[in-house]
């Protein structure tokens, strides 16, 4: 007696397709999240030395501005003059921009470049002063509007 035929059943090419990268997705995203995290970025402040140098520096006719970007986006910049009063030849001047909300409390926290940011024109030497202008363009709606507090970040100096 004969053994019956069984039958084959074809799996079509398209679907053994997305079973392949289906198996492609599920290991990258693996491979994404075992990766080692991202090391933080030194946000602790402002170093000793550059604290004891605070008192060579200011700041003068800070004012912000609201205007219109071209896409109808509200745009707040901050605008003023430091000056180096010291006797240090400075290359970067970090700053945060604290801004709260109508309670008082911080709603937002950015750090932004001052001093040897990009399109920076130069150490800032003893005794001079130059104009420095802060963009936001991404305020929260809990923000009040008002003057951020503008506190010193990071001060880097030329003779490091």
């Amino acid at each position: 007696m004969a053994s019956p035929a069984v039958a084959r059943t074809k799996i079509p090419k398209t679907a053994l397709w997305m079973g392949a990268v289906a198996a492609a997705v599920i290991l990258a995203a693996l491979v994404y999240l075992e990766r080692p995290a991202a090391k933080p970025v030194n946000d602790s402040g402002a170093t000793p030395e550059a604290k004891a140098y605070l008192s060579h520096l200011e700041l003068s006719g800070v004012e912000m501005l609201a205007t219109e970007n071209f896409m109808k986006q509200q745009v707040v910049e901050i605008h003023g003059t430091i000056a180096n009063r010291g006797p240090r030849t400075l290359t970067a001047i970090d700053v945060y921009c604290l801004f709260a909300g109508p309670d008082g409390r911080e709603v937002h926290r950015e750090r932004a470049p001052i001093l040897g940011g990009s399109g920076s024109r130069g150490p800032l030497l003893p005794n001079a002063a130059r104009a420095f202008r802060l963009p936001f363009d991404s305020l929260p709606d809990g923000w009040n509007q008002a003057m951020p507090k503008l506190v010193i970040a990071r001060i880097q100096f030329a003779d490091k």
